[in-house]
């Protein structure tokens, strides 16, 4: 309460003071202390450690007007509590109370007013004490409000969002050994099985100008066969990935894909093993489903970056509508989210489509960039 009536006058004074060039700064310094005392008394009472930001004067009218009003309320009913706490126990003691009747509907008792006094005293006293709780935890709200949250708040979400995370990413692999099953069924299975039909036919067959046929056709069929198997192992992880890096990896997306794909690489080095992986999964599952559902006729990727995050852009000019809760595209938000990097969709009914994810140059794990200080 006296430090409510204390920035109460404060704010009274440096208001109007801001108005005025030459007290700006001594209202500056005055609005720090301030600031510095409401955040020893938040840690100390309250728990809530190192606010991010500084709340400024808004921050400060509404804890005064709150810790003025919560002080008085409360003093004045520590002050009656004690009264009748008083009271109640001198009756008592010198024998000195009187009969008071209490009538409740359907029911008429009689006490006297020593008892009904420490009653009364001691109700008034919980009630203080449930005030204050609750003005608590008003005031750790408007901290988180005009301060940001505190050190347990940050990392009670860190843990939600890590365990959110780690629940994503398993059903990410789930779904990538899902692709990589039909793959293998619809596309290897079934040129294997017409490899070994047209074998089978031609050992069978006693027309030597047929055998000869179909064993061309066979040698045709493996050839189409070892395709096959080199574009699913390329689609699970391509060693250009690994050996010549993600321009290359890039490259070859664009060289494989049906329609104009646009690479501007912008990357001054290759990033981190973790990162670069996730930049090329969602650069080539975007161009994927450009291709495949949006009939999109040009696509263009972009890769930048900055002091502490690098990112990638891919956009085309199709007919849009892609939904972010999609298979593939929601396993990319996992697989990026798991790195502690944003991902985010824009695809319009009739698009354009412009899909970006941003990731950290340090994946979390590595010299602290996961932790929630």
């Amino acid at each position: 309460m006296a430090l409510g009536l204390v920035e109460l006058a404060f704010l009274a004074v440096a208001w109007p003071a801001r108005l005025i060039p030459a007290a700006r700064p001594a209202a500056a310094r005055g609005l720090g202390g301030l600031m510095a005392l409401e955040r020893a008394r938040l840690s100390r009472w309250l728990g809530h450690d190192a606010p991010r930001r500084d709340g400024g004067y808004g921050f400060l009218l509404v804890r005064a007007a709150l810790g003025v009003l919560a002080g008085y309320a409360c003093v004045a009913g520590l002050f009656l509590a004690g009264l009748l706490l008083l009271g109640g126990l001198w009756a008592l003691a010198w024998g000195r109370a009187h009969p008071v009747p209490v009538s409740l509907p359907g029911v008429r008792i009689i006490t006297d007013s020593g008892v009904l006094g420490l009653t009364g005293g001691a109700v008034l006293l919980a009630l203080v004490v449930l005030l204050t709780l609750a003005i608590g935890s008003l005031e750790r709200r408007l901290a988180e409000r005009f301060l940001g949250p505190g050190d347990h708040e940050l990392m009670r979400r860190r843990i939600a969002e890590l365990t959110a995370t780690r629940s994503g990413i398993v059903r990410a692999v789930d779904d990538e050994r899902r692709r990589i099953e039909r793959d293998l069924h619809d596309g290897v299975q079934q040129r294997g099985v017409a490899l070994a039909m047209l074998l089978g036919r031609a050992r069978h067959s006693a027309d030597h100008d047929r055998t000869a046929e179909l064993v061309a056709q066979a040698h045709a069929e493996s050839r189409r066969l070892l395709d096959e198997l080199r574009s699913v192992a390329w689609r699970v992880y391509p060693t250009a990935l690994d050996e010549l890096g993600l321009r290359a990896a890039l490259t070859g997306v664009a060289e494989r894909s049906g329609v104009p794909v646009t690479v501007h690489y912008g990357l001054a080095g290759r990033p981190a093993s973790e990162v670069e992986t996730a930049l090329y999964f969602v650069a080539r599952e975007a161009i994927t489903n450009a291709i495949k559902h949006a009939g999109a006729r040009d696509i263009l990727v972009v890769l930048t970056e900055d002091e502490r995050a690098v990112s990638v852009a891919i956009s085309d000019d199709g007919g849009g509508g892609a939904d972010p809760s999609g298979g593939g595209l929601a396993g990319l938000a996992r697989r990026v989210l798991a790195l502690d990097g944003t991902f985010t969709v824009d695809s319009p009914p009739g698009g354009p489509t412009k899909i970006a994810a941003t990731l950290p140059k340090t994946p979390p794990g590595e010299d602290g960039a996961g932790s929630c200080g």
